[in-house]
């Protein structure tokens, strides 16, 4: 089984958002690779204590340590940045892990449109292609199948969504119109919803789903200090398959 673990950036509102886009960023280990990979993310957490200070239970939210540190002020902000660019590094160095990527670009998007479910259901939809054609790293099992662990967002609209996506998922066909049913039958249960704050799992979907949202769209401190292309450095991990019209596989809706 691959355990998904999902984090959000900007926000699914289309009229008067403060954000131009709408991300979202899967941290994908499967479950034979997951004690091993926690076993390493806890070594490099031990690593930022010592670095930077940051206690092994103190919550690593990107946006918040770039703009609202609260407490974590007590380390300079140059370095805080800098630490987040260790946690992508850090990343990257890992083995048998992929990380998935959607962006809503909402400039474009007629009155009406659903931000939140169009980016969840294509989300949802290509990491059941990538476990159905068997295009994870790590162990193959005949019949994988995968759970996604979400930090706290719209519960009841996403548990609604991929129940829906269990029974009726028309997908259009790339030639010749109409579409195929293709139902979400390698997801199992209902998405998992966790406070990051206990998950450091979802603390790394986390920092990638700001500086995919950055690349985007950077806030004016994060382009000062040359920050805007620190997503760039997921590179080895990325998962290029779920598009192949984008060098990232960054999907693009």
């Amino acid at each position: 089984m691959y355990l998904f673990y999902v984090d959000e950036s900007g926000d699914a509102g289309l009229t008067k958002s403060p954000t131009q886009y709408f991300a979202l960023s899967a941290f994908v280990v499967h479950e034979l690779r997951w004690r091993q990979t926690l076993d390493t993310v806890v070594e490099f957490r031990r690593h930022l204590r010592s670095r930077y200070g940051l206690k092994l239970r103190e919550e690593i939210h990107a946006a918040h340590l770039v703009h609202k540190p609260g407490t974590l002020q007590r380390i300079p902000k140059s370095l805080r940045l800098r630490l987040l660019r260790d946690v992508i590094d850090f990343q990257a160095s890992l083995t048998d892990v992929n990380v998935v990527n959607i962006v809503v670009d909402k400039s474009n998007k007629r009155t009406g449109y659903d931000i939140f479910e169009s980016a969840w259901k294509v989300l949802a939809q290509r990491l059941h292609n990538t476990i159905s054609r068997s295009n994870f790293p790590g162990p193959k099992n005949p019949d994988d199948y995968g759970l996604l662990v979400v930090d706290r967002t719209d519960e009841k609209k996403l548990r609604n969504l991929t129940r829906r996506m269990r029974v009726f998922n028309p997908v259009p066909n790339m030639y010749g119109g109409g579409y195929r049913n293709i139902l979400l039958d390698t997801l199992v249960e209902d998405p998992v919803h966790r406070d990051s704050l206990h998950s450091y799992f979802i603390q790394l979907a986390d920092v990638n789903a700001y500086f995919l949202y950055q690349k985007m769209q950077a806030c004016s401190y994060i382009r000062r200090k040359g920050a805007r292309n620190y997503f760039d450095r997921l590179d080895p991990i990325l998962c290029k398959v779920a598009s192949l019209s984008d060098p990232q596989g960054i999907v693009r809706l």
